[in-house]
């Protein structure tokens, strides 16, 4: 669902199966598609400067998460890597602006645009006269219609992750000359513009062999203003040089050289002077800003970190002591003697201060990604298969605490998603979240009534075991080897059953000192697909973590007392316990901070949450993507082209021949009739006012149904080295990579022109 064409494109099957009929939806007010365009809730920070302010010649060294496994960005497995290799190397029609709005690319586009509607929809592009592959080749209608047979779904031996659009074409033809593209439709196209961006040469698209397995490693020809010099995964690099037959601007570096360096190690990295430029935690971005309060910089808002006394002078030995304090969770004056009393510490503090030093050559640079992270409920089966629990959940929750508790430390503007189909400052943007309705505690407890659950009622002990099994058996031996090896907090505990004297909360604590004393780890290593999908960063101080409520371990499968907070629900002898499932990996810290505060939230209107937290890469294919949770929180990328990318993550499921339920990408299993006739509707509409609207409506009903409620816009922290222009924190904005370089000696960054552009 993102603009560059990677994303989560897999036709998942369950072996769950969703009832019948359609969910029922109140009346809903659609948005006017006159009203006021939204803004981007933060604006990008890429040290803009004009190219005249910027040397010719420099590597740009880019840390990335792994060496891609394809080249190739319509296969299954492309990544953001790939994108990003694409993105510098390949040809895109459109880019976006910092609306996240298709702006047509005048280095490869003259003009495009329909210039027949009937009978037939007709696009006419007109190609730069200048633009030609790296081979010498002139970029023409043939590279086009090689891509188009590639990806339309008529020939299954192309391994393709997805054919959206292209299927809707009925042929490609050459013009009044080779930069003369007319691609005619067989059926109205509103998305037209997401279509052959990238564009691969017709060697790549030519043939099912070059498709599936030439374009994983290498690439025949390219054509942006960097070439693909080489692909090493021994050595964790990609090189991408300066093209010579470039005819846009010339690029300023000479190289860009991607590194993959993981997460947790990127500011050792940047201090070893190994990389320039690195998506960063907050705990990393905290140490940055430390290392620039040293010089007198403010640092970053709520980092868990504050700046070093004495501005502008060494750090010392006695600054490092509190530096790594305070980045440790440690007080400096308590640590202090038991760190000097161990060589090993002391060799910490040094390493860590030599660190700190070179790390004031870096600034973070931060913004808001083009991504939101929602809470899914899983509605084909248990009591989230009951709408009026989902809206109930829903109605518990307050978006606005969970906001702030992710944003707000970072200084960003924390505001809650108020669309599934787009961001705020997107054209598509509208917060119909009002279809759904705010938090309202008392309303959630009416429709859980409604729906049959009775505060303080009986419990069947035998019954409440058996749900455990199930659940223990759909976790897999993943989920029992992360609890088994985790420290007590990243195991499964129950937050809403009554422990009066507190013996559950001394029970943990002391399990956990115990396991601190000892050395052991309470994070899963573990890397893989789901790394992709769910946020796998922290986006919160380590001390905000919640381990669980009081009463975490009270016995299982008793009734709730009359004195609980709001009297834990029971429906035919079953408690209302909902399964949360959470990635148990490095960086997840803010994914558990958030997702203890919705389990209080709805322990106040009796819902109890059994907290699971399992391998990540095991979490999005063993659990998600299989149906195996009842609530879960992961990540979606926003889209220029909603009604395109967005519709198979909401289409209802259907059965497949083989008895089992075909969801395409919608894991929470809800969906509506109604939401896919507006799809179609929107697809099929070329008024883009129109389309629009319909877009909003579908969302407005997307809400109502409460499969999924989208919290907060992720937060996007990069560390840049100071020097470095028009690269950073790109927000909605297509990365300008001729433009990225090193100022030069005594230069300062301005504002890019339009003219620079």
């Amino acid at each position: 669902m993102s603009h560059d064409g990677v994303g989560l494109r897999a036709v998942m099957r369950s072996v769950a199966f969703l009832t019948a009929g359609a969910l029922a939806v109140p009346a809903l007010a659609a948005c006017s598609a006159d009203e006021e365009v939204s803004k981007p809730l933060a604006a990008q920070d890429i040290a803009p400067a004009t190219r005249d302010r910027i040397a010719d010649g420099g590597t740009l060294r880019w840390a990335v998460d792994a060496v891609p496994q394809t080249l190739n960005t319509f296969q299954a497995d492309a990544d953001a890597g790939t994108s990003r290799i694409a993105g510098a190397v390949m040809p895109a029609l459109y880019r976006l602006d910092s609306n996240g709005t298709p702006r047509l690319n005048p280095d490869y586009l003259e003009s495009a645009k329909i210039v027949e509607t009937e009978p037939q929809q007709v696009v006419l592009y007109k190609l730069n006269q200048q633009a030609v592959w790296s081979d010498g080749r002139e970029i023409g209608a043939a590279d086009f219609a090689a891509q188009w047979r590639a990806l339309s779904g008529k020939d299954s031996a192309y391994w393709t992750a997805r054919n959206a659009g292209y299927d809707r074409i009925e042929k490609i033809e050459r013009g009044k000359s080779n930069l003369e593209v007319r691609v005619t439709f067989s059926r109205p196209y509103a998305d037209w513009k997401s279509l052959f961006s990238p564009l691969y040469p017709k060697d790549v698209m030519g043939t099912a062999d070059a498709f599936n397995d030439g374009a994983r490693t290498k690439l025949q020809a390219t054509a942006g203003p960097f070439t693909l010099q080489k692909i090493d995964h021994k050595s964790g690099e990609v090189l991408l040089a300066r093209n010579p037959r470039w005819w846009g601007r010339p690029a300023k570096l000479s190289e860009i050289a991607l590194i993959a360096v993981p997460r947790d190690k990127r500011a050792e990295a940047l201090a070893a002077d190994k990389v320039d430029l690195a998506e960063i935690d907050p705990e990393e971005a905290g140490r940055i800003t430390l290392a620039a309060g040293d010089k007198g910089t403010a640092p970053l808002q709520g980092s868990g970190t504050t700046p070093l006394q004495g501005a502008g002078s060494a750090l010392t030995p006695a600054k490092a002591l509190r530096s790594w304090a305070v980045a440790h969770g440690s007080d400096a004056g308590a640590a202090s003697d038991e760190i000097k009393a161990r060589k090993q510490q002391r060799a910490a503090i040094a390493t860590y201060a030599r660190q700190q030093t070179s790390l004031r050559d870096f600034v973070v640079r931060k913004s808001l990604e083009p991504a939101y992270t929602q809470l899914a409920l899983n509605g084909s089966e248990g009591p989230l298969a009951d709408e009026r629990v989902r809206r109930a959940v829903a109605r518990a929750i307050n978006r606005d605490e969970l906001a702030k508790a992710v944003l707000g430390p970072l200084g960003l503007p924390a505001v809650p998603v108020g669309s599934h189909l787009a961001l705020s400052g997107q054209p598509d943007y509208a917060d119909n979240s009002g279809a759904l309705g705010g938090q309202d505690t008392k309303e959630a407890q009416a429709l859980l009534a409604d729906a049959g659950w009775v505060p303080g009622g009986p419990v069947n002990e035998q019954q409440q075991q058996q749900q455990k099994k199930d659940k223990d058996k759909a976790a897999g031996p993943e989920g029992k080897k992360a609890d088994s090896d985790a420290n007590p907090d990243d195991g499964t505990f129950i937050v809403g059953e009554d422990d009066k004297n507190g013996e559950a909360d001394r029970d943990r604590k002391d399990a956990k000192d115990h396991a601190e004393k000892h050395g052991k780890n309470e994070k899963q290593h573990a890397d893989g697909e789901a790394g992709k999908h769910l946020d796998g960063r922290q986006y919160a101080p380590k001390d905000n973590r919640q381990g669980g409520a009081p009463g975490a371990y009270a016995p299982k499968g008793t009734a709730a007392p009359a004195g609980a907070a709001a009297g834990a629900l029971a429906k035919d002898g079953k408690a209302l316990t909902l399964r949360f499932v959470l990635p148990s990996g490095p960086g997840s810290d803010s994914l558990r901070t958030v997702a203890d505060q919705i389990s209080r939230m709805l322990e106040r209107i009796g819902i109890r949450t059994e907290t699971s937290r399992v391998p990540d890469d095991s979490y999005f294919k063993d659990h998600i993507a299989s149906g195996q949770y009842d609530l879960a929180l992961y990540s979606w990328p926003a889209s220029a082209f909603p009604a395109t990318d967005a519709r198979p993550i909401y289409a209802k499921p259907v059965p497949a021949a083989d008895g089992s339920l075909a969801v395409e990408q919608n894991y929470t299993r809800v969906g509506t009739d109604q939401v896919d006739q507006l799809f179609d509707q929107a697809i099929a509409t070329l008024d883009e006012d129109e389309s629009r609207s319909l877009v909003r409506k579908a969302d407005a009903r997307i809400w109502a149904a409460a499969g999924s409620i989208p919290l907060y816009q992720r937060p996007q922290l990069m560390a840049t080295r100071l020097n470095l222009a028009n690269a950073g924190a790109f927000g909605f904005q297509t990365p300008l990579y001729d433009d990225m370089g090193f100022l030069k000696k005594g230069a300062q960054g301005g504002t890019t022109t339009e003219k620079d552009r």
